[in-house]
C-alpha cells in the first residue's frame, strides 16, 4: 500500500483505503478492525494523503505529509509518548521536534492532532507504508557495494 491509496473523508473520522473508482465517486474501506465499506460520491470531500502537505517556513513552503510521517517513524518507531488528546503546547512541541521549520501561524493544534491520529492508524493497520523508504535506501546501498 502507498500514501496515494489512503484517503480521509471530510466530516468522518479515521482513514480509508481506496478500493476502486465508480462512475459517481469512489469505494472506500475503513482502516480499522471493522473494515466497513462505503461509496463516497462527488458531493463529499475526499483528500488523498499523498497530496496533503504541512506548511513550513522553508523556500518550498510545505513538506509532504508522507515525509513528516516517515520522520516520525524513524524517530519514534511508534512510541510517540503522547496521544491526540494532549494539550496544544505538547502537540506543538512534538511537531517542532519532528519538523522544526513548520509554520506555527498556519498549522493549528487540530492539524497536529489529526497527524498523530493518522500516524497511529497507519502504524497499526498499514505499517509497510512507513517502511518503504528505508527498504528503498537499503536496496540502493547494497547495489553500490562491491
Amino acid at each position: 500500500m502507498k500514501f496515494n491509496e489512503i484517503a480521509t473523508v471530510s466530516g468522518k473520522s479515521g482513514l480509508y483505503k481506496i478500493l476502486k473508482p465508480t462512475r459517481g465517486g469512489v469505494i472506500l474501506e475503513s482502516m480499522d478492525d471493522k473494515k466497513a465499506k462505503m461509496v463516497v460520491g462527488a458531493s463529499q470531500r475526499v483528500s488523498i494523503l499523498g497530496e496533503i502537505s504541512m506548511y513550513t517556513m522553508t523556500e518550498e513552503g510545505a513538506t509532504p505529509l508522507e515525509e513528516v510521517m516517515k520522520k516520525i517513524e524513524n524517530e519514534f518507531q511508534g512510541d510517540l509518548g503522547l496521544d491526540a488528546s494532549a494539550d496544544s503546547d505538547e502537540l506543538t512541541a512534538f511537531l517542532k521536534h519532528v519538523l522544526p521549520e513548520f509554520d506555527e501561524t498556519k498549522v493549528y493544534p487540530s492539524d497536529i492532532k489529526k497527524l498523530v491520529n493518522w500516524y497511529k492508524i497507519i502504524r497499526e493497520h498499514a505499517p509497510d507504508v512507513l517502511e518503504e523508504q528505508a527498504e528503498e535506501e537499503g536496496g540502493s546501498e547494497e547495489e553500490v557495494k562491491p
